[in-house]
C-alpha cells in the first residue's frame, strides 16, 4: 500500500495551526488547510505492513490503508467511497477523534505514524468539493415507522443506516436544532457549526425527519410513541455530569462544563444572546482535565479571562509510552491540546477540598496528592500529602468532570428500561432494551465515550433494528466495533 519507501523518506506532517495570536481572536478553525499534494506525500508513508492495525484500532473498521493508497495515487473519488462505506460522517471525525488508529499504526512502535486523521478530513473535505457526497434516497420504503431519540453522532448514524435500507425514519431532539453534543458541546473552534449544518441538510434530503424542541415523554407521550412506531432507538446520550459534592458548591461562579460550553455555542450561532456564564475579566478554574476541560480552557481563552488554571487530580502522565504500556495499547501519556498552547496553567495531583466565598466563589482550598501502588492489590491509591493546602484565587470555575449516566428520571424510567451496575441502559447482544422493540446506542447505553464509538454503536444498532424489523440486513457489519460498557480510551 502506497509508496513502499514512503515512511524512510517523508516526516510525518500535519496541518499547521494558525498563530496563536490571530485564532484566539476569533472562533474560528484553527487549522490552515493542507494541499493535495501535501495531503498525498502524507498518505504515501502508510507502510505495506501485512497486518493493518490501523484498521483494528479503529471502532468503526476503517479501511485505512485502501484509502491512504488511493490517495496517495490521487483517486480522491475512490477514497472518499472507500471511507464512507465504513464512516457515515468523516468531516466530524477527521476533526475531533483522538485517533486510536494512529495509536496502533504499525509506524507507532517505533516512529511517528502516519497521519490518518489529517487525510481522513482532506477526502472528505475533497469529497464536498467535488460533488462526490450526494444524498443516498432508498430506490424502495418499507411500511416500518422507525423513531431515534437523540441526534447526536449515535442518532444520526443509526438513522442515517436505517433510512438507507428503506425504513421511515424520525428522529426527535429536545434541544432547538440537531447535533447533540456536536452542536452544543463541541466549541466552534474544533468544529464549526456550518459543518454540522451541511450533514443534516443532506440527511433531510435523504429523507430523513427532524423533529426539535420535543421532549419526549413531556411533549410527546411514550404511550403514543409505542404505539406509532415499529421500533424506538434510544440516542440520548451521556448526560449527567459528574458533580462535586464540597463545602461551597451552591456559592455562584460554579458551573458544569456543560451549560458553560453550550451557552457558548448558541451565542456564536446567534441562536441566542443569553450570557449568563463569561469567563470575560475573570480569574478561571476549570476542574478536569480531559478535552471538555481544554474546550473549556480554549473557550474562556476566547472570552477574555484574566487568569486560567487547569486542575487535574490524577498525576502528570509521562511524555512517551512506560514499558507497561506498549504499542498498540492506547498510549498513556501527556496530551496537550491547541487550547493549551494557547495559554492557561496546568496543576497536577491536585484535590480540591472547598470552594470558598460569600454567596459568590472567591477562592479554591485545595491540596496536593500523590498516587502510590499497593503492594498487595496493585492498585494505585491516592494519599493526601502533609501541609500541602494552598489557596487559588476563582472567579468562575467549571466543572468538566465526565458524565456519570443518562438521564434516567421522565423517558428512561417511563420505558421501564432496565440499567447496568454503572446506570447506563441494559441491552443485550441485539442491542435491545428489557422492552421488546426499543434499542439503545452510543453514550447512553455504552457510558461516556468518543464520537467514533457513537457512530460506530449507531451503525450497529442500525443494523440489529433492522434484523429485527425484517428478519435480515444487508446493512453492512461494524468490524471495529466492540460493545462494551467500560472504555479502555
Amino acid at each position: 500500500m502506497g509508496k513502499t519507501s514512503g515512511f524512510k523518506e517523508t516526516k510525518r506532517k500535519t496541518e499547521k495551526r494558525k498563530n496563536i495570536r490571530v485564532r484566539v481572536k476569533n472562533w474560528n478553525e484553527i487549522y490552515e488547510p493542507a494541499t493535495n499534494q501535501e495531503v498525498s506525500v502524507q498518505a504515501s508513508r502508510c507502510m505495506d505492513c501485512g497486518v493493518p492495525f490501523c484498521n483494528n484500532g479503529c471502532p468503526l473498521g476503517n479501511l485505512i490503508p485502501e484509502w491512504n493508497d488511493l490517495v496517495y495515487k490521487n483517486d480522491w473519488e475512490t477514497a472518499y467511497h472507500r471511507l464512507a462505506a465504513t464512516n457515515n460522517f468523516p468531516e466530524f471525525t477527521g476533526r475531533i477523534c483522538p485517533a486510536p488508529c494512529e495509536a496502533s499504526c504499525t509506524l507507532s512502535i517505533n516512529q511517528d505514524p502516519v497521519t490518518i486523521e489529517m487525510i481522513e478530513k482532506n477526502i472528505i473535505e475533497k469529497a464536498w468539493e467535488s460533488g462526490f457526497v450526494l444524498a443516498e434516497i432508498p430506490k424502495k420504503r418499507t411500511n416500518k415507522k422507525i423513531a431515534i431519540v437523540g441526534s447526536g453522532p449515535a442518532g444520526l448514524a443509526a438513522a442515517q443506516q436505517l433510512n438507507r435500507a428503506g425504513h421511515n425514519v424520525s428522529v426527535f431532539e429536545r434541544n432547538e436544532l440537531p447535533g447533540g453534543l456536536l452542536r452544543f458541546g463541541i466549541p466552534e473552534f474544533k468544529l464549526e457549526k456550518k459543518i454540522v449544518d451541511r450533514r443534516i441538510d443532506l440527511l433531510i434530503k435523504e429523507g430523513i425527519k427532524f423533529i426539535c424542541s420535543t421532549n419526549v415523554g413531556i411533549d410527546i407521550s411514550v404511550k403514543n410513541l409505542i404505539q406509532e412506531y415499529d421500533a424506538i432507538c434510544l440516542a440520548g446520550g451521556s448526560t449527567v455530569p459528574r458533580d462535586l459534592s464540597i463545602e461551597g458548591r451552591d456559592l455562584e461562579g460554579v458551573h458544569f462544563a456543560m451549560d458553560f460550553l453550550s451557552e457558548q455555542n448558541r451565542w456564536d450561532t446567534k441562536k441566542s444572546n443569553i450570557r449568563n456564564i463569561t469567563a470575560k475579566n475573570k480569574n478561571v478554574v476549570i476542574i478536569g482535565g480531559g478535552d471538555t476541560g481544554a474546550d473549556c480552557l480554549g473557550t474562556s481563552i476566547r472570552q477574555g479571562a484574566k487568569n486560567i488554571v487547569q486542575l487535574e487530580i490524577l498525576p502528570e502522565p509521562p511524555i512517551t509510552r512506560t514499558s507497561t504500556n506498549p504499542w498498540p495499547e492506547w498510549p498513556l501519556i501527556l496530551r496537550t491540546s491547541s487550547a493549551h498552547e494557547e495559554s492557561g496553567e496546568r496543576e497536577f495531583s491536585v484535590l480540591t477540598k472547598s470552594f470558598d466565598g460569600i454567596n459568590r466563589v472567591k477562592n479554591l482550598t485545595c491540596q496536593k496528592v500523590k498516587w502510590e501502588k499497593d503492594p498487595k492489590s496493585q492498585k494505585f491509591e491516592m494519599k493526601i500529602l502533609n501541609k500541602s493546602e494552598f489557596k487559588i484565587k476563582a472567579d468562575l470555575v467549571l466543572l468538566a468532570l465526565g458524565f456519570v449516566h443518562p438521564l434516567q428520571e421522565g423517558l428512561l424510567n417511563e420505558l421501564g428500561v432496565e440499567y447496568d451496575e454503572r446506570g447506563n441502559v441494559k441491552t443485550n447482544g441485539e442491542m435491545m432494551t428489557s422492552k421488546t422493540k426499543i434499542f439503545a446506542c452510543g453514550d447512553m447505553e455504552r457510558g461516556q465515550s468518543l464520537v467514533v464509538h457513537a457512530i460506530a454503536s449507531g451503525r450497529k444498532c442500525a443494523k440489529n433494528i433492522d434484523v429485527f424489523l425484517e428478519g435480515q440486513s444487508l446493512l453492512p457489519e461494524v468490524k471495529g466495533y466492540i460493545r462494551s460498557s467500560f472504555n479502555k480510551i
